[in-house]
């Protein structure tokens, strides 16, 4: 990561394809997990699966950061993008293009799905989200997307950009975030915390539901949590830490004692007193 002064990072056309593809392959297979495992009608929320949904929302995360996070950073999310411009980690030109990426990317992941599964996604819309009845309503379901979104943020800002973090760490705590948010929220918004994974099955699947959910609901929770990284854990907690380093088990040879280092015995000084070795007479 760069310092302070230069903390705005250049980006490429490598870096907006890493975009491009991560989030087609993020909501390809999310959509068909969706298709596959979560059950439709009036009590859908309890004949679905959501432990699966989840454990494939934080595995696929996991490797597709893994993948493309050394080109992009591994967004593959608008609200993420919107919290790195609100910091000052990426330019706003670069978070248009980026977000501009993730749109298409969503869209022709909601394509493939349907292509792949077409009878199967009806049901579902194709992995197309919606508030559930066992919340209120869509302000409800706004501040689900809101907390959710919330927590995947400020994850992602801690354990990228954070300077005190242990960065080998990022993919699996990004990835071990989503997948547990998916597994509370899935039964109540269907788990977005994403304008792209929303987008694009809405589209595909012409299925938009409530609308302003799954859009203020992240863009709320992404800012809140830039404000709370930026005012409260960048300028606050313990000073940068260090991995410690494994030892070493074989000895250095430098440190084994040698035997050239012993004294002789001829060497060694005579009491200048002490009575003289007598001579053997000659034969």
């Amino acid at each position: 990561m760069q310092e302070r002064g230069l903390s705005v990072q250049e980006r490429g056309l490598s870096a907006y394809l890493a975009e491009l593809i991560g989030t087609f392959l993020l909501v390809f297979f999310v959509t068909s997990v969706v298709v596959l495992f979560v059950a439709t009608g009036d009590q859908a929320q309890f004949g679905s699966d959501f432990a699966v949904v989840g454990l494939v929302h934080a595995f696929l995360l996991f490797g597709l950061i893994v993948m493309f996070g050394v080109a992009s950073g591994g967004h593959f999310n608008p609200a993420v993008t919107l919290a790195a411009a609100a910091i000052r980690r990426i330019s706003p030109m670069d978070a248009a293009i980026y977000v501009l990426a993730q749109l298409s990317g969503g869209v022709l992941g909601a394509l493939l799905c349907k292509g792949l599964l077409v009878d199967e996604g009806r049901a579902t819309n194709y992995g197309a989200t919606e508030v559930s009845g066992l919340l209120g309503g869509a302000f409800q379901g706004a501040i689900v997307e809101a907390i959710g979104t919330f927590c995947l943020v400020l994850v992602i800002l801690s354990a990228v950009y954070s300077r005190k973090s242990f960065k080998e760490w990022a993919p699996l705590a990004i990835g071990t975030t989503l997948g547990f948010i998916v597994m509370v929220g899935g039964p109540l918004t269907g788990g977005s915390f994403n304008p792209a994974r929303w987008f694009g099955p809405a589209l595909v699947g012409n299925e938009w539901g409530d609308v302003w959910p799954y859009l203020l609901g992240p863009i709320v929770g992404a800012l809140l949590a830039a404000a709370v990284y930026r005012f409260v854990l960048e300028v606050g907690g313990l000073p940068p830490t260090e991995p410690p380093e494994p030892v070493k088990a074989t000895a250095r040879v430098a440190d084994t004692p040698r035997k050239a280092d012993t004294p002789r015995k001829a060497d060694t000084p005579r009491d200048p007193e002490s009575p003289k070795p007598k001579s053997e007479p000659a034969s």
